[in-house]
């Protein structure tokens, strides 16, 4: 404890004199989220830009990091080895990450950029949700490979990457990448990593990202490393994102949950299966940022198709990706997290919990599932509506006779005043439209809570 103190002191002094700007991160005290240095709440609003490192140039990656700064994200996630034949197709200055594939011979040239990556994220304020290797460099599968990890290699690979980056507060390593263990093999590579990273860099947080389906505890419950619960809900429009952060929640080992995938705008529905079932879109986003935070969520990761590849039109397309990543950024699902983060960081979002006893009208869990949650101070309640239905709640758990209701609207951030009612019977509260798109946040305050939602209409 105290060799990492004092590390840590001497990387906060190295943090002011080269001017960065972000915080270290660490677990809360209860274990149920992530804060600064000094405590503050951290929102993770994660974008997936897995191919930023290895397919754009530095004015590129400027473009992109500066609109997702402007719109309130605060982490990037990318990787190092990338996934779109990331070891033998050069990035954009003809550079490839390791010379003759050998995870022990870094490319100096390859990785000045990924430093310039990392610098100007922090310059922007972000977080880099950072992959060493994406997963079929250990698990092909159906990958481009070629796997070139096994337990020596990784260990040697992750310490290497810990001492280049050790003195960057605004990593967050991410293991994984879109795979699960799948024999002993896999275990010992990725574990051998983690512990790599860990023998030179103790400070940093770290997760993994699974495939879709699966949480990280799924596999390393017990791993010390594990410092987060990332999950991936996948890109079906059937996805219960809720239902993850329940069952992390239930564990004994507490963690953080993250929604580190879930669906992505602009993709087919369920792309994997041989049948038609349209397009994901930005409705899609909402339902699946509002079910994962409401449930419990430290933080929500929001993807889209284009501009996870970096798709232009000189570029063969992955999974009919049909929008040039610079025009995708304008899709309305990111504004849309915009305003997602804004609401929550107002009501606050950590010290609140789920409780569906609270909701009283038939409520199927199917698209229109609503969720409620309360906080743990009683004096605020949120409901979130996916289709425009009705909501029915039970009030007497609030501490206050009366309360007001606030319509919030996930498309364009405004609210609106619904009326004062009383707690002692319940009360059902109905939107002004319904059906697909027409998702709507019910936000209940006692007369005496100090949530203030009027600055929520001058975004």
């Amino acid at each position: 404890m105290k060799t990492r103190l004092i590390i840590l002191i001497v990387l906060l002094l190295s943090q002011i004199c080269s001017g960065q700007r972000l915080s270290w991160l660490k677990i809360s005290e209860d274990g149920n989220y992530i804060v600064t240095r000094n405590d503050e709440p951290f929102f993770w609003l994660g974008g997936t830009a897995w191919e930023l490192i290895h397919r754009l140039n530095r004015e590129e990656v400027d473009r992109y990091l500066a609109d997702r700064a402007e719109k309130g994200f605060t982490v990037i996630q990318t990787v190092i080895l990338a996934e779109l034949d990331g070891l033998n197709t050069p990035n954009a200055y003809g550079e490839k990450p390791l010379n003759q594939n050998d995870p022990l011979k870094l490319n100096e040239r390859y990785f000045r950029h990924v430093d310039y990556v990392l610098k100007k994220a922090d310059k922007s304020g972000l977080y880099v949700g950072l992959l060493p290797t994406w997963g079929d460099k250990f698990n092909k599968k159906w990958g481009a490979g070629p796997e070139i990890f096994d337990p020596v290699s990784a260990e040697a690979y992750g310490e290497l990457l810990a001492g280049r980056y050790l003195d960057r507060p605004n990593i967050i390593w991410i293991l994984g990448g879109d795979r699960v263990p799948e024999n002993e093999n896999h275990y010992a590579i990725i574990r051998a990593m983690a512990k790599g990273i860990r023998k030179a860099d103790t400070l940093h947080l770290m997760t993994y990202h699974p495939v879709g389906g699966n949480k990280a505890s799924d596999y390393f419950r017990d791993d010390e490393w594990l410092d987060i619960d990332m999950f991936q809900s996948g890109h079906s429009r059937t996805a219960r994102e809720y239902d993850y952060v329940v069952q992390s929640r239930l564990s004994d080992v507490r963690r953080p949950v993250v929604n580190g995938e879930a669906r992505y705008e602009n993709i087919p529905d369920r792309f994997w299966e041989d049948k038609y079932y349209g397009w994901l879109d930005d409705a899609d986003v909402r339902i699946s940022a509002y079910w994962s935070i409401i449930a419990g969520a430290a933080g929500y990761t929001y993807g889209c198709n284009d501009i996870w590849q970096m798709y232009d039109i000189s570029r063969n397309p992955n999974i009919s990706a049909r929008t040039d990543w610079q025009s995708a950024l304008e899709l309305p699902g990111s504004t849309h997290m915009k305003y997602m983060k804004a609401v929550f960081e107002i009501l606050p979002w950590q010290k609140m919990r789920l409780d569906q006893s609270l909701v009283l009208n038939n409520n199927p869990e199917d698209t229109s599932h609503i969720l409620c949650a309360a906080g743990l101070d009683g004096k605020f309640m949120v409901a979130y509506t996916p289709t425009g239905n009705s909501i029915r709640l039970d009030l007497s758990k609030l501490d206050s006779d009366r309360v007001q209701a606030f319509w919030y609207n996930p498309r364009s951030g405004r609210v609106k005043f619904a009326g004062d009612f009383g707690t002692d019977i319940p009360h059902e509260f109905r939107p002004w439209s319904e059906g697909w798109g027409s998702d709507f946040l019910l936000i209940l305050v006692t007369e005496d809570s100090s949530v203030d939602l009027h600055g929520l209409n001058n975004q």
